[in-house]
């Protein structure tokens, strides 16, 4: 048996890092071990054809999105159709509902098997643009429908990402989980004197490693250092990330004289790795997590985290985390909640959690999702499953 080609789209990919890079990294090689053709294509500043470790990996011109700080997408849909036709795939994913949901439709007429992966949760990123409620219920409702028609299979990365799914009748629903490095990601990376480097003179080193937009609501780590200064917490913040809120953020903190270090975009993962194995506590405040990513990567460092209770994120945490609700104080109340557990306690209990989510297992439930099975076996791979009704063919 032969493998297949799996093509792979997605927008809003950004430019340097990010958690649907991530993922779109991790999955491209673990289905290309698995003995399969992998085909990313993802949008750029102009056109590139690559071979990578994640399989080969296309460049087609974007646009830039205005406000989001670099994201881009692909817009010239005939440009687009005529590359997929010239690559003829067994298996197309797409990482997108909106811009490329049309895609859906290209396959059906061609008999090729097609999933969507659900990286965000509608409802989760309307409520962040202040909209009414019911308006958000009834666009994301209307959009959410429209995905499950237009695609054979809907891929969830967790019950809470599917229940917006559910909520419209699609009964083609599939869960299949993301993952995290344990090897790249482990907690004898803290370093004592990056924790004095960042710290200073605070006790308590707090982390957020999120992009810096409207969405990711990263602003509460702010509201909730000065929440604990002001209960007399010693505590410093580090930020990792780059994004269009960074010049609102940086004033906040020097006009309040909050101790806070901006570092900006971290292009090394490994250099990331070490920030978040310091930390003492991180945040994850953005309330449209599907599965959090940069949450899980910090359990793998050893370092607990304080959730939003609105994302998917707390369902995966179990005993390493705890969640708190979307303003600073109820961060600051799980911050302290975190600290008060014994420090060998909180880390042990962060890795053993992410030791549960290895990429080998989000790899075969993707595989499994896109009927794909996989034809070469250069390791041992961990049993997952796929659970849909029927099959992709």
């Amino acid at each position: 048996m032969s493998g297949l080609r799996i093509v792979r789209l997605a927008n809003f990919v950004a430019p340097a890092s990010g958690g649907l890079r991530t993922a779109l990294r991790e999955l491209g090689a673990g289905y290309q071990a698995a003995g399969h053709e992998p085909v990313l294509i993802i949008p750029g500043r102009a056109y590139s054809d690559d071979t990578t470790t994640q399989g080969r990996v296309i460049t087609l011109p974007g646009r830039t999105v205005p406000g989001t700080g670099g994201y881009r997408v692909i817009t010239d849909r005939q440009r687009l159709a005529r590359l997929l036709a010239s690559l003829a795939p067994d298996r197309l994913e797409i990482s997108d509902r909106t811009t490329l949901r049309w895609t859906g439709e290209w396959a059906r007429r061609r008999r090729v098997p097609a999933v969507m992966v659900s990286h965000e949760s509608v409802d989760g990123v309307m409520a962040t643009w202040h909209l009414p409620e019911s308006l958000c219920r009834r666009s994301a409702d209307w959009l959410n429908r429209r995905t499950a028609h237009a695609y054979t299979r809907v891929v969830c990365t967790t019950d809470w990402a599917a229940r917006e799914f559910r909520r419209v009748g699609a009964t083609n629903i599939v869960r299949a989980p993301l993952g995290v490095d344990l090897v790249r990601c482990r907690p004898e990376l803290h370093d004592e004197r990056l924790h004095k480097e960042l710290a200073g003179d605070a006790r308590v080193l707090l982390a957020l490693c999120s992009r810096l937009s409207p969405e990711k609501r990263p602003g509460i780590a702010l509201d909730a250092l000065a929440e604990l200064l002001r209960r007399g917490v010693d505590a410093a913040l580090v930020v990792a990330g780059d994004g269009p809120l960074r010049a609102r953020m940086v004033e906040r903190a020097r006009a309040k004289r909050l101790p806070v270090t901006f570092s900006g975009h971290i292009g090394d993962p490994a250099d990331l790795a070490v920030l978040q194995a310091t930390a003492d506590v991180v945040m994850a405040p953005g309330p449209a997590e599907t599965f959090g990513l940069a949450a899980m990567e910090a359990l793998a460092c050893g370092t607990p985290v304080v959730a939003s209770d609105r994302s998917a994120v707390p369902a995966l945490l179990g005993p390493a985390g705890t969640v708190a609700a979307g303003d600073g104080r109820s961060f600051a109340d799980g911050v302290q909640r975190l600290l008060a557990r014994p420090e060998d306690e909180r880390r042990a209990r962060a890795r053993a959690r992410a030791e549960r989510f290895p990429w080998s297992t989000a790899v075969a439930a993707f595989l499994a999702a896109l009927d794909a099975p996989p034809v070469a076996t250069p390791d041992s791979r961990p049993h997952a499953t796929a659970r849909a009704e029927g099959g992709l063919a």
